[in-house]
């Protein structure tokens, strides 16, 4: 595991200890979607902050998906 660890951030080496013991697939799905909407909500929390300090609306919103930006 040592010559991994240069190249692997902190959260791979630790789901690398955590995978080295076996799992049904039900709890491997679990860990899946457990992980999924933890970083769901790092996003949602990220985006609400830059939304409440650009002082958006949901209006701006509206107008955002009503744009065609394709190039």
């Amino acid at each position: 595991m040592q010559v991994f660890e240069k190249s692997l951030s902190n959260v791979q080496i630790e789901l690398l200890k955590l995978y080295a013991n076996d799992v049904k697939d039900k709890q491997l799905e679990e860990i899946k979607l457990l992980l999924g909407k933890y970083f769901a909500q790092k996003a949602t929390e990220a985006m609400d902050e830059i939304w409440e300090e650009k002082n958006l609306s949901k209006q701006d919103m509206i107008n955002w998906s009503n744009e065609h930006n394709r190039r």
